[in-house]
């Protein structure tokens, strides 16, 4: 083959390779992001992505800001609401019968389940206690439980009739003693 034969080859094969990338730009221009108004679109989704992922870190920040306040007020509940366990049990059955008392309740049975909860530096006490008097008594007796300065977590309670018109309440809580 000539020389100017080579070149007309080549000169034919890069148009074609020319023409080929056109084509395919082309292609790539009619799918291209779209109109105006699309972009617009697409830059007001970004925005408002943008600002709520900002919000997000602010709220983190705050959060990261307020933590040596929260750990001190879980300190302090730990301190001050938490009995520890070697004086726990009798200030728990102390306090249920001041209160059964004070609402003119008669006690029957209290009873007392340690569980321990590793690495908390707590014990899980379930208690069951039973109770019987009248509507009115029964009620004082939620309320002392309520506004006792121990910490109470009632799981669950029920009603039944007893002897002479009184009901029996059935209780279970569960408190918490420092380990």
């Amino acid at each position: 083959m000539s020389n100017a034969k080579k070149h007309i080859a080549l000169i034919r094969w890069a148009l074609g390779v020319i023409l080929a990338m056109d084509v395919g730009l082309v292609i790539l221009n009619l799918r291209g992001p779209g109109s105006p108004q699309q972009l617009r679109a697409e830059n007001n989704r970004f925005r408002a992505q943008l600002s709520l992922l900002e919000a997000d870190v602010k709220r983190g920040k705050s959060i990261q800001r307020d933590m040596d306040k929260v750990q001190g007020d879980c300190d302090r509940f730990f301190e001050e609401e938490l009995r520890p366990a070697t004086r726990g049990y009798s200030a728990i059955e102390a306090d249920l019968g001041a209160i059964t008392s004070k609402a003119g309740l008669r006690t029957d049975a209290v009873t007392f389940r340690q569980r321990d909860i590793s690495g908390r530096g707590v014990v899980e006490i379930e208690v069951a206690a039973a109770v019987e008097g009248d509507y009115a008594n029964v009620i004082n007796f939620i309320n002392g439980l309520e506004r006792s300065h121990n910490f109470y977590v009632l799981d669950g309670l029920s009603l039944a009739s007893s002897t002479a018109g009184n009901l029996r309440l059935n209780l279970q809580l569960r408190t918490y003693f420092r380990s």
